[in-house]
Parts: C-alpha cells; sequence; structure tokens
C-alpha cells in the first residue's frame, strides 16, 4: 500500500487529517481511495472535470506528477504520496 502524506494546511478544512495507507496504482485510484477515508477531499483536490486544481500539488516521493489532467501518473505499493496545498500571496 502506498502511504499517504498531507500538508498541515489542510487540517484546516479536514481537522482529523493524518498519513494514510492506500491501495491504487494511479493518481487518480488513490484519490478515489482518499475521498472514501475523508469525504469532500477529492472535490477539494479536482474540479469537475477531475483535474488537479491550480493550488494543489502532489508528488510521488521526490517528483511531482506530470499529469495534472487525468491523474495517469503511476503509484507502486511502496511508494510516498505527498498531497500539498500550493501557497501563494505577498
Amino acid at each position: 500500500m502506498a502511504t499517504v502524506n498531507f500538508t498541515s494546511a489542510l487540517k484546516r478544512f479536514f481537522p482529523k487529517l493524518d498519513t494514510i495507507q492506500v491501495e491504487g496504482k494511479t493518481v487518480a485510484a488513490v484519490l478515489d481511495q482518499i475521498e472514501q477515508q475523508y469525504p469532500g477531499m477529492k472535490d477539494y483536490l479536482v474540479d469537475e472535470r477531475g483535474r488537479l486544481r491550480k493550488h494543489v500539488n502532489i508528488f510521488i516521493g521526490e517528483e511531482l506528477i506530470t499529469d495534472g489532467e487525468t491523474l495517469s501518473d503511476v503509484v507502486a505499493e511502496t511508494d510516498q504520496v505527498f498531497v500539498f496545498q500550493a501557497l501563494s500571496g505577498g
């Protein structure tokens, strides 16, 4: 199972958020599993067309995912997945 880690900024929206273990061979499948454990999270991460929102970054290990459209990046059972809320402002 892949391990999914979340930025602490997301706890503002999901106070019980914690590192989880999920099964999924793609980022899209991992997001479906995240949604099962944290209902509403997927709507925060992807838009109505299933594309990654601009304020969200997902890494597999140290690599930023390359497919923000269909989320087809491959996730191995031993991977660490990191979900970040992108910060902006000035």
